[in-house]
């Protein structure tokens, strides 16, 4: 089944999960798959047989459950290794504890963690005073590579060429063949792409895609995502999804995604002033599927009980922000049928 804007409502959702068990202090799933949740002492033997994605799942959000999922999905990163995190807003109120970052990349050889400017009113609109917010927020640990300091250069969009042409796009102005990135991206052979998933005001949700779709392009890219007027809706999303694919192409074969949905505010962490989150922590999500990372992500949001799941589920809807996922499947950027593994 696919979990999409059409076919997901909170009512099937959870007749289809009836072998879910939450609870209200923790979270946990016992015997569903999706596709659902494999539990097994030996994870490759349990997929071996499957066509689907994997997906890896822990409820254990320490430095220790961290690097433990990394381990299942880190086979394609080799070379100089770009962390791609979104690192925000001054003393963000929702931030991921700053430990849950340092310790993964201690473990993780010739990495450096890379950011983007952005495009919207902030110190982190210019290098000089990114730098200072990366200080502000504890990125003293390792070096910090603000990619388009110095220029950009184009990605393109796999296929979208090719598309246009053969006339499969309705709106072809309203669609994006290559995005502007920081040049610095050239220099690194592969990217983690390590998400905090929350709420956010345009796209409904940020997971592995938004972090590179927005966050890998540069300034000039964002205003090309974007769109003038910063259009929101269906629009602004295939965008997104497009940028995000141009990346993914990039690094194939040597990417891969980790989300973490603890501190899950329906606000980004671009917004300084987040809400605070009415949810309870989940766990931490690893796969080298950008698609079936951020379909599971939603599928775990949406089993939680109704109270909690409310406000950031009223986020995602009613910025259409599932839509992200239809798109990623139609223009083949991943796996919607994902496999959930527990390790």
């Amino acid at each position: 089944m696919d979990w999409t804007t059409k076919s997901l409502s909170r009512r099937s959702f959870i007749q289809f999960a009836s072998g879910a068990v939450v609870s209200m202090v923790t979270f946990s799933l016992t015997g569903c798959n999706a596709t659902g949740m494999t539990k097994s002492a030996d994870t490759a033997a349990a997929t071996a047989a499957s066509d689907k994605a994997k997906v890896f799942f822990t409820n254990d959000i320490s430095t220790k459950g961290l690097i433990n999922i990394y381990s299942h999905i880190n086979e394609g990163i080799t070379g100089k290794v770009a962390i791609k995190l979104h690192t925000g807003e001054p003393h963000g109120p929702n931030l991921l504890p700053i430990e849950l970052i340092q310790e993964l990349q201690a473990t993780i050889p010739n990495s450096t963690i890379v950011e983007c400017n952005v495009l919207y009113p902030s110190p982190r609109q210019n290098t000089n005073t990114h730098r200072e917010t990366l200080q502000t927020n504890g990125f003293t640990f390792c070096p910090v590579d603000i990619m388009d300091e110095e220029t950009d250069v184009l990605l393109p969009v796999p296929g979208m060429k090719d598309r246009i042409i053969q006339g499969l796009i309705k709106n072809p102005e309203k669609h994006i063949t290559e995005v502007p990135v920081g040049s610095h991206m050239l220099n690194y052979d592969s990217m983690l792409v390590y998400t905090h998933f929350k709420g956010h005001a345009m796209g409904g949700f940020g997971g592995s895609l938004k972090n590179i779709g927005i966050g890998v392009a540069s300034r000039e890219g964002k205003h090309v995502v974007h769109g003038d007027g910063w259009p929101i809706g269906e629009e602004f999303l295939e965008r997104m999804v497009e940028s995000g694919y141009a990346t993914a192409n990039y690094f194939k074969g040597h990417i891969t995604y980790i989300n973490v949905l603890k501190n899950m505010s329906v606000d980004c962490d671009c917004d300084a002033h987040g809400a605070p989150p009415t949810c309870n922590d989940i766990g931490i999500l690893a796969s080298t599927d950008i698609l079936a990372i951020d379909q599971a992500s939603i599928d775990l949001v949406y089993k939680l009980p109704e109270n909690q799941r409310h406000d950031l589920v009223e986020r995602i809807e009613s910025r259409k922000g599932l839509h992200q996922l239809e798109y990623m499947k139609k223009i083949g950027i991943g796996n919607a049928e994902y496999d959930l593994i527990q390790v």
